[in-house]
C-alpha cells in the first residue's frame, strides 16, 4: 500500500511522502526502500533527509541504515526540486479583473494551485501566467509575477507584477503592511465578540508537518509574528460569517489563527473543520451539515477585497470580488437553518 501526501502550495520547504511496507517486504535499508518508491529521488537526497532527521518510521526518526520491515509506516520530508525546472506554459483561462502595463489583478478559482510544487507540476496559476504573458519578473523565490499567494482551496484576488519596478513597489507594500487584504470566512461556533484581533506567532506543527500552529510565551520564537483582525458579519447559529483583514501573510494564517481561538474554518479538512464541531446530536442536523459539506467541498475562505497603491500612477486602487457560488449557497443554507431553528423555539 502506498500513500502520498502533498504539502500546501504555500510551503517552500519540503515535499512529503508516506509509505506503508507491504506484508511481503523483506528487511531493506530505508534509503534503498525510499528510492524504490520516490520518482527522481537520488540516494544523496534521501541520505541528507536522514541526516536532517526527516525520515520517520512509525513516527520515530531513523538513520539511513534502518531496515524497513513489513507493516512499517515510513515517512520522509525532502527538499523541493528547483522550481525553474517545473515551469511549463499552459493555455489555462485567467479571470482577469484588471490589467495595465505594470500589473494585473486576477480572481483565482478554488482548487487552482498558485505555483508548481511536488504533486502539482501543472495546472497552476504560474503555468497560466507564463503562457499568457512574456518576461514576467521573478520574485525573491524566482516565481514569475507573484507578489503574494493564497492557498489552493482558497478563492479570490491576487495582484501580479508585470515589470521589475512594479514587483519591487508592490512587494514593499505587502512587506510594510500598507496594502489591504480582506477575506470572508465561515467558521464553526458563535463568536463571543463582534470584532477582535488575533496575535500569535505561527510556525510548523512538529506533530503534523502538514499543519501550522500558534506558538506563545517561551515558545514564541519557534514561529513568525502574525496578526489577524476579524469582524462578525452575520451570526448563523452554530456557525458565524466573518471578515478577516491580514496585517501579515503567514502560511495558512487565517486558518491557524481561527482554529487557535476555537473557531475553525467550516470544512477545512486539514485543520479539522470537516467534522461537526458545534451543534446538536440530531440525525437531521448531521444530514444538514453533510449536505453543506457537499455544496462547499473546501474550506469556506475567499479573498474578497484587495487594495494597494499603483506602482506607477501612485493611485490607491481597490478591487472587490463576489463571493463564489459554493460559499454563498452554503451560507444561504445556514441562514435558512438558523431562521427555522428560531421559529421552532
Amino acid at each position: 500500500m502506498q500513500e502520498h501526501d502533498n504539502l500546501d502550495e504555500n510551503d517552500d520547504l519540503y515535499e512529503h511522502h508516506s509509505f506503508t511496507a507491504t506484508k511481503g517486504q523483506e528487511p531493506l535499508r530505508v534509503d534503498k526502500f525510499l528510492m524504490n518508491f520516490i520518482e527522481n529521488a537520488t540516494r544523496n537526497k534521501v541520505q541528507q533527509a536522514a541526516k536532517d532527521g526527516n525520515i520517520y518510521v512509525n513516527g520515530i526518526p531513523v538513520k539511513q541504515n534502518y531496515k524497513v520491515k513489513a507493516g512499517d509506516e515510513v515517512k520522509v520530508l525532502l527538499a523541493y526540486p528547483p522550481y525553474e525546472n517545473l515551469l511549463t506554459p499552459e493555455d489555462i483561462p485567467l479571470d482577469i479583473v484588471y490589467e495595465d502595463d505594470a500589473l494585473l489583478v486576477v480572481n483565482k478559482p478554488a482548487g487552482m494551485v498558485v505555483h508548481p510544487g511536488h504533486g502539482n507540476y501543472s495546472g497552476t496559476l504560474i503555468n497560466a501566467l507564463i503562457y499568457h504573458f512574456d518576461n514576467l519578473p521573478n520574485n525573491s523565490s524566482d516565481r514569475p509575477g507573484l507578489v503574494h499567494r493564497i492557498d489552493k482551496d482558497t478563492s479570490g484576488l491576487l495582484v501580479i507584477a508585470k515589470t521589475e519596478s512594479a514587483m519591487a513597489y508592490l512587494t514593499n507594500q505587502f512587506f510594510h503592511k500598507t496594502s489591504k487584504r480582506e477575506y470572508v470566512a465561515l467558521v464553526w461556533g458563535n463568536m463571543n465578540d463582534e470584532e477582535g484581533t488575533i496575535e500569535g506567532n505561527i510556525g510548523r506543527n512538529p506533530k503534523n508537518r502538514l499543519q501550522n500552529i500558534v506558538y506563545l510565551g517561551d515558545e514564541a520564537d519557534q514561529g513568525k509574528p502574525a496578526v489577524t483582525h476579524y469582524k462578525v458579519l452575520e451570526r448563523l447559529g452554530y456557525v458565524t460569517l466573518i471578515s478577516c483583514q491580514l496585517e501579515t501573510g503567514r502560511t495558512h494564517q487565517i486558518r491557524v489563527h481561527l482554529k487557535h481561538i476555537g473557531h475553525t474554518l467550516f470544512n477545512d479538512e486539514r485543520y479539522g473543520g470537516d467534522k461537526i464541531l458545534k451543534g446538536t446530536t440530531f440525525t437531521k442536523y448531521k444530514q444538514f451539515v453533510d449536505n453543506c459539506f457537499k455544496i462547499l467541498p473546501r474550506q469556506a475562505l475567499h479573498a474578497k477585497t484587495l487594495a494597494f497603491e499603483h506602482p506607477v500612477t501612485k493611485e490607491w486602487m481597490e478591487f472587490d470580488s463576489e463571493i463564489p457560488t459554493d460559499i454563498s449557497d452554503c451560507i444561504e443554507r445556514w441562514r435558512n437553518y438558523a431562521k427555522n431553528s428560531k421559529e421552532n423555539i
